[in-house]
This record gives structure tokens, sequence and C-alpha cells, in this order.
């Protein structure tokens, strides 16, 4: 008896000790809350608040379809549940009517809620941790300034044990540390103003960085490409060429990507088209311009030479071939040149070439749309084919454009396909 008291005594010391090390992690960084604080909101710092939540895109998460702006209720899948966002209009029960803007810094800056809670990460404060006091004031004074919706938070519908709060905590402290926006001394005030945007408010590693098995990023790994979890669209790599790296592109090209959508060398499909709709259009030259200028001075991945690529067989090239000469050959051009303007080129396109090649599949699914924005209000679109044509003539046909006119790229499989339309419900 007495040597099972003292081993739970022992378990009871060594949990005692493994929590007050985790309060101590998820605590590092963070300062007392002041008593009472009123921000001194103008129209001005209103009007700074919502163009930085065009940037930040919080609406695009914060908004259901055909919901109250900002009210909340939008399910972000993620591989351990779903995670229900919050309403962040100002009602004062259900909203952040009642929070200060310190409690709203706490929460972009630390990732805990105005009651003390650890946020869950799909709010990207990883990202957002980097954000300026002013800037976040900013967007609270704005937030304070939209109607206030009534509408009740949802529970997260989320596997045990990544619903609880010590799991968060373990997590937190392997993977989250608060952090502060640095300017590199050696760099220009457009390149720091371009990484500030890049890496805080616009959170782009949150997609095109690959993520480990507790879905956490790595800084080393930033902007190397990855699959998005759950979403299946292949975010590629912003820093290699053979992917979606920028490097040698004209800066006003790059530019024209952000704001439109399309740029000579390319266009958003996916994921990338709803950002485009809902933040970058609305970026200001001058920002648009040093998200560019950082983003093509990103240090480039050293390439592997390519492996061999082994011949599709003669079979499915022929099958695919025909396919393409039926559906596609009207728009894309019987040797994949494209219509400059309108519909874009297969041959030599580096997302029809990706190692990856889900995005291409999913587009030939579920058709290709770009976004709608002020520099290009009527863009061209690509119907789905998923109710029209077979796995196999799917894969044939991908396989078939990923290995013509120049063109070289592992074959598709039957199996790739299925598994696409399994994972959307298609």
């Amino acid at each position: 008896m007495k040597r099972i008291l003292w081993t739970l005594s022992s378990v009871l010391a060594a949990l005692g000790i493994a929590a007050a090390v985790l309060i101590t992690l998820n605590l590092r960084g963070e300062e007392p809350l002041p008593a009472a604080e009123t921000l001194q909101s103008t129209p001005v710092l209103v009007q700074r608040g919502e163009y930085l939540a065009r940037v930040g895109n919080c609406m695009a998460c914060h908004t259901t379809q055909g919901g109250a702006p900002f009210a909340g209720g939008r399910g972000i899948e993620t591989p351990f549940g779903v995670v229900h966002s919050s309403n962040l209009t100002p009602d004062r029960v259900q909203g952040i009517g009642s929070w200060t803007s310190a409690e709203f810094w706490r929460a972009m800056h630390h990732g805990r809620s105005k009651d003390g809670r650890l946020l869950y990460p799909a709010f990207p404060y990883p990202n957002y941790t980097q954000v300026t006091r002013e800037d976040s004031d900013a967007i609270f004074a704005y937030l304070q300034s939209v109607p206030a919706a009534p509408d009740a938070n949802r529970a997260h519908a989320l596997r045990f044990p990544y619903n609880t709060q010590a799991a968060l905590a373990v997590w937190r402290a392997l993977f989250f540390a608060p952090g502060a926006p640095s300017a590199e001394p050696t760099q220009t005030a457009e390149y720091n103003r371009g990484a500030y945007l890049v890496n805080g408010l616009g959170h782009c590693t949150a997609c095109h960085t690959p993520r480990n098995a507790l879905g956490a990023t790595s800084d080393t790994k930033a902007f190397t490409g990855g699959l998005i979890p759950v979403q299946n669209w292949y975010a590629p790599a912003l820093n290699a060429a053979h992917e979606a790296g920028v490097k040698e592109w004209r800066t006003d090209d790059v530019v024209a990507l952000l704001k439109t959508g399309v740029a000579p060398q390319g266009s958003v499909l996916g994921p990338m088209a709803e950002v485009v709709f809902r933040s970058t259009q609305y970026l200001s030259d001058a920002d648009a311009r040093a998200m560019a200028v950082y983003l093509q001075a990103l240090p480039q991945q050293d390439r592997k030479a390519p492996a061999t690529v082994a011949a599709p067989p003669a079979s499915a090239m022929a099958r695919g071939g025909k396919v393409y000469e039926q559906q596609c050959a009207h728009c894309h051009g019987d040797r994949g040149q494209g219509e400059p303007g309108a519909f874009p080129a297969l041959a030599g396109n580096r997302a029809v070439t990706l190692a990856d090649p889900t995005n291409l599949v999913r587009v030939v699914l579920q058709g290709g749309y770009l976004p709608a924005t002020a520099g290009n209000p009527r863009p061209h679109g690509m119907p789905p084919f998923q109710q029209t044509l077979s796995d196999e003539e799917v894969a044939a046909v991908t396989t078939f454009v990923r290995n013509s006119w120049g063109n070289q790229a592992p074959g598709v499989g039957t199996i790739e396909v299925y598994r696409a339309r399994e994972r959307r419900g298609m």
C-alpha cells in the first residue's frame, strides 16, 4: 500500500511540475493587461483598420456564406476536426463588444482569448504575432465600427485529446513563441515592409509551408510548398522557379498577379483565387510592390537534378490526346499554346508539370475560375469535367498534357483521380 501511495504521489507531483512548466511556457513574453483602457477611435484609424483587415483576409474565415460580415461560424476543417471561427462584431454577448484593445492585442500577439483560454492556431496567431500593436489597434477600431451581429459562437468539433486546453498548451510549448517584426538593416524600407506584410497579416507561410503531423510549420521550411490540409490543394513553393517562385519575373508582373490574379507568366486558381478576390486585390500599389520585392528576394531552393521520367505508355498518351482534342484544344490550342489574355498556355506551364499533380487533377474535375478583380473584372473560366470524363479519361488527359509540347512529368494514375474525387465528395 505504501508503494502504491508513493507511486501515486510521484505521478501527481510529476503532473504538477509538467503543468507548471506548460503554464510558464505559455505565458512567456506576456505582460499583464492594464486595469482600464480606452482606445481613441477616429475615422482615420477605422479606415486604416479596414484596409489592414483586408490585408489579413479576416472576413474570409469569420463570415459564413450569406451571413453577416465578421459574425463568425464558418467551419475550418483540420486533420484534428473542425474549428469554428468566432464572432468579431461589436455584439457585447457573442462578439468582441466588451473587449478592450489590449485584450484584442493579446489574442493577435499571444493567441489567448479575453477569458484567458488558449486559441487554436487555425486562427493564424503564429503569423499575426508579428503584427504591431498600432496595426492591431487599428483593426480593433474597425471591427468595433461594423454592425453588431448576435450570432452565437459555435462549439468546435475536435477529437480527443485535441479538444483539450492541455493538448493545446503542449502544442504551443513545442511550436509557438510570441514574436515581433524586425527590420533587416541591410535591406531597403520597401523590402522590410514587404517582409512585414507577407510574414504577418498576409500569413503566406500558413499555406505555402509544409506542416508536420501535429499541424505545425517550421521556419526552416518556410515557403517551400505543401499540401493544404483537408482542402487538398497543393500550395506551391514560393522560393523555387520550377514551382511558384517569382525571382526572375518583372516586379510589375508580380504586382499584377497579386492585384488582378493574372500575369503574363500565369494566373491564380483554387484557394489563391479566393485570397486575391478577398484580400490582395485591395492592396495599395506601394504595399503590393513591397510584397513583390520581398517575394523576389527569397533565398531560392537548390533544385536537385530532375530524375529521368519514364515515358508514359503509348496507350495512355493516345487516349489522352483524343480526350484533349475533343474537350480542350478549342481553348488551349492544338499545341497547348493557349490564347493570351483568355486561356492559359499548357506548354511550358509549371503548374501543369508540378511533381504533385493534385492541382491539375482538381482543375480538370472542378473547373478553373480566376477571381473577378478591378483589374480583370470579366475573367475567363474553365468548366468542370467531373460529370463528363471518367477517372480513366481524366488520368489519360492529364498525363497527356504533362508530357506533350516539351513538357515532361510523371504520368497520372486513375487512383490519384479517384482520391481527388473521394476527398471532395465529387
